[in-house]
């Protein structure tokens, strides 16, 4: 009996080492390396999707799949429109973001259809499932449940059923016999990420997998994951808070320029078609260190309030707290602020908040950001009226942002009368009649125009 070899496979990017190392030389992690046993493959096993000859483009049929509707316009706007036959969609988000949920929602409405749909669960048996299903009110039509984890198992039950939906859930939960590791392991997940693409390529049906995420929000297991599939989903959020935001990262069939807003209920995910006001409920209008600006998420623009408090700090190194923007940037902004416009925020401690739970990842929102700073600094209230959107340079110099035009018909649509915006986007904002334009070069003309 010959010896079997076996080689160390880093569990977060999927690199291939001969020996074990503390530290991945690719991710940079520590500790993630695992033993896996090398097997040897049949030559004659085929693990593409090669039809074995060669043809020409011009002479290859263009098919046109008609889209299914999942029953949530949100989840379709983010797959351009609906779910294409013979794709593969991988759904990431942290664990009990409403990944589940989702699926289940979308598995019943497509149900309703006249559909077949397969729902495969690793880790809940079909009981729990069937509670859930009770608590959000549905599960009638062709659904059906399998609590599976061999891989094996699930195909023959797929060759049987011919389901038009297949939903996997998770990735990490299923595992070949033929692997020698456990599952969840980069040679387990990418295996079986290959076999339900051929699976689904070959049935011609639609495919759903859920995706475990590290620490970082990335997909657990290696990037070929995602190279693998057709469209790459997260699903984002705070879990303290009940909006979710549906992005699409990668989308072979539509662009991943769009977004779905969700709100977290009883029962079950409903779909937010007022982004703007759903934000915006609640906002004081007589309080110092508030702001509004408008953000572009995809391609839809949400008018989403700042938050800011300054207060004088007695302790030797002031605080720095952000949610729902990058601190770094954050910390950019004060010293700008400091420099620029002589406000002595040096021995004070600065909170800043976006409501609602978002993450603005966008410069556009600076403008709304340095002037809640400075409201609350000087404790002066900004008017409820107005709207802030401008990038911040080093210089203190506001820069102009793209889309201007939708997101002031946004802020007008939402009972708006002013906007101080840069000079640069000054004639694209022409456009806009129905809204009071104020350009400024710079932060300081900004904060004589604000808070005079």
């Amino acid at each position: 009996m010959g010896k079997v070899k076996t080689r160390f496979v880093c569990q977060e990017c999927g690199y291939e080492s001969a020996k074990w190392l503390g530290k991945c030389p690719s991710c940079n992690n520590w500790n993630t390396f695992v033993e896996e046993r090398v097997l040897k493959s049949s030559s004659k096993q085929n693990r593409g999707l090669s039809t074995g000859k060669i043809e020409k483009l011009s002479d290859i049929s263009s098919l046109k799949h008609k889209r299914i509707k999942t029953g949530s316009g949100e989840l379709d706007r983010v797959l351009g429109g609906g779910i294409v036959k013979s794709s593969l969609v991988l759904v990431g988000g942290d664990p009990g973001i409403g990944k589940s949920t989702l699926l289940l929602q979308t598995a019943n409405d497509v149900s309703k259809q006249g559909l077949k749909v397969l729902y495969v669960s690793g880790e809940e048996s079909g009981e729990q499932i069937k509670l859930r299903a009770d608590r959000l009110g549905f599960g009638s039509g062709e659904l059906y449940v399998l609590a599976e984890t061999n891989i094996e198992i699930i195909k023959e039950h797929i060759e049987n059923q011919k389901p038009d939906l297949l939903i996997l859930d998770s990735i990490q939960t299923v595992y070949s016999p033929d692997i020698v590791s456990a599952p969840g392991s980069v040679s387990q997940v990418r295996e079986i990420t290959s076999m339900i693409m051929r699976i689904t390529k070959a049935k011609d049906m639609v495919s759903f997998i859920v995706g475990h995420v590290t620490k970082q929000g990335a997909i657990a297991g290696p990037r070929v994951l995602e190279h693998m599939v057709d469209t790459v989903i997260y699903f984002e959020g705070e879990k303290n808070y009940s909006y979710r935001i549906l992005r699409a990262v990668k989308n072979r069939f539509g662009s991943t320029n769009e977004i779905g807003i969700f709100e977290m209920r009883e029962k079950g995910l409903v779909e937010v078609m007022n982004p703007s006001k759903i934000f915006l409920e609640g906002r004081p209008i007589e309080a110092y260190g508030t702001a509004v600006t408008a953000s572009i998420e995809g391609t839809r623009p949400v008018l989403i309030e700042i938050q800011a408090l300054v207060s004088f700090s007695s302790m030797g190194m002031p605080r720095r707290v952000t949610t729902g923007i990058d601190n770094n940037r954050a910390a950019m902004l004060l010293a700008v602020l400091e420099k620029k416009a002589g406000l002595a925020l040096q021995n004070t401690d600065t909170f800043i908040n976006v409501t609602g739970g978002l993450q603005l990842k966008e410069t556009a929102a600076d403008l709304a950001i340095i002037c809640a700073l400075a409201s609350s600094f000087k404790e002066k209230v900004i008017n409820p009226k107005t709207i802030l959107i401008g990038e911040i340079g080093l210089t203190g110099e506001l820069r102009g942002v793209s889309y201007i035009d939708k997101r002031l018909r946004e802020a007008q649509k939402m009972g708006f009368e002013k906007a101080v915006i840069s000079k640069a986007n000054l004639n694209t904002s022409r456009e806009v009649k129905e809204i009071e334009i104020i350009s400024v070069e710079n932060i300081r003309q900004a904060l004589d125009v604000i808070l005079s």
